[in-house]
């Protein structure tokens, strides 16, 4: 069988060769990049402005940080401790209080930079721990779903894609405050090295 994350290719012996291209250790290692870029934006937005809310009906920074930092559960409460693979008879709803519960919960600054952290490498490894032949495991979705099922490694790579377009908003919010996004800083310090590199 295929492996998710497998490449298989025909040597010349016409022998059939598989090649891991990403797996569990890539899986982990990037997850753990977009978490310390969005502890990043944390400790560098002033505390002051954690309750600062972008628009009507938005989340606040210190309430889209602390929503971050729990997302993980969702997919860990599925495919770690005993794994499932199927999403029938599985109680949406209450994971979903749990996680609202959690997030609801009073939190300084501080603690909120400190729940990303620890939250963030409980999941990165549980990621890292993951064999790719779990990854590859199909998972069955919900009735009248498209498609009807996904890969282990699909769902899981949607925590990071999560976090990214939260990390997205922290961002805007940050120009509306008066700060330039860090990773920005860094492109625009590139670009101007690069520029003065040539001239």
């Amino acid at each position: 069988m295929q492996l998710w994350g497998s490449l298989v290719i025909t040597h010349p012996s016409k022998e059939r060769l598989s090649m891991t291209y990403y797996g569990a250790t890539q899986l982990a290692a990037s997850f753990r990049t977009v978490r310390q870029n969005t502890v990043q934006i944390a400790e560098e937005i002033p505390e002051n402005q954690y309750g600062f809310i972008p628009a009507e009906g938005a989340r606040s920074i210190g309430d889209t940080l602390v929503h971050i930092a729990f997302a993980p559960q969702f997919q860990l409460s599925l495919h770690a401790g005993e794994p499932r693979s199927t999403f029938e008879g599985f109680d949406f709803m209450a994971v979903m209080k749990t996680m609202a519960d959690q997030e609801a919960e009073e939190r300084t600054p501080s603690q909120i930079v400190e729940l990303l952290k620890t939250e963030g490498e409980v999941c990165a490894s549980f990621l890292e721990g993951m064999s790719d032949e779990f990854l590859a495991e199909s998972f069955t979705m919900p009735a009248d779903s498209t498609p009807a099922t996904k890969s282990r490694f699909e769902m899981l790579l949607s925590v990071k894609e999560h976090e990214m377009h939260h990390r997205g908003q922290l961002m805007l919010a940050e120009r509306l405050i008066g700060l330039v996004p860090h990773l920005t800083r860094a492109r625009l310090e590139y670009a101007a090295q690069a520029q003065s590199s040539t001239s």
